[in-house]
């Protein structure tokens, strides 16, 4: 796999992933840490991957959004079990997009989803369901179906500095090889013990 694009692996390891009936290919957990260092991971969902990174969206004053704010190096893993079993692991920093991009992104949610986003003070104490189910309906009333981008939502790309492939093996020596690159600098390949 030296001599790779890591970029275009990743695609071709996901489109196999998702041939084999994996659910959710995009799927990725994604491991963040507040300014003193305490990590949180949760899995969302990959909505894209250009030359810029990998890209997510979710609301900005969530606790991965506040950790974010504050310490912008995150990691993501990948992982599907399929045969042979394979993880791809990336770290990098994360930025927010351009505020275009996000809104053509949310223009292309389902409607209780963009109501969704209005409803939800993502990761905030909530006082029971029932005003989650009030604050949906009341975006539902005041917005109809012309839904716009909340303040506090948008995309965020992740810039890899790092692209690990990992595929299993006989005896638990499995293949494992880190790419690597600073900025604009050709990706570095090195095969790591398993």
């Amino acid at each position: 796999m030296t001599g790779v694009d890591p970029l275009a692996l990743f695609r071709e390891w996901q489109e196999e992933a998702a041939a084999a009936g994996v659910t959710l290919p995009e799927a990725m957990t994604l491991a963040t840490a507040d300014g003193a260092g305490r990590p949180s991971a949760r899995t969302v969902l990959l909505k894209g991957l250009d030359e810029r990174g990998f890209l997510f969206f979710t609301n900005y004053e969530s606790r991965k959004g506040r950790q974010l704010a504050v310490n912008p190096h995150a990691a993501l893993t990948f992982l599907w079990h399929t045969e042979p079993r394979r993880q791809v692991l990336v770290t990098g920093v994360v930025e927010k997009i351009p505020r275009p991009e996000s809104e053509a992104y949310f223009r292309t949610r389902d409607l209780g989803s963009r109501l969704g986003a209005w409803a939800s003070r993502q990761s905030s104490p909530l006082e029971g369901r029932s005003r989650l189910d009030a604050a949906f309906a009341a975006a539902g009333a005041r917005f109809g179906e012309e839904v716009p981008v909340p303040d506090w939502w948008g995309g965020y790309v992740l810039h890899p500095e790092t692209i690990e492939f990992w595929e299993s093996r006989p005896n638990r020596l499995h293949e494992r090889i880190r790419y690597s690159r600073r900025e604009d600098e050709p990706w570095q390949a090195t095969v790591l013990s398993p």
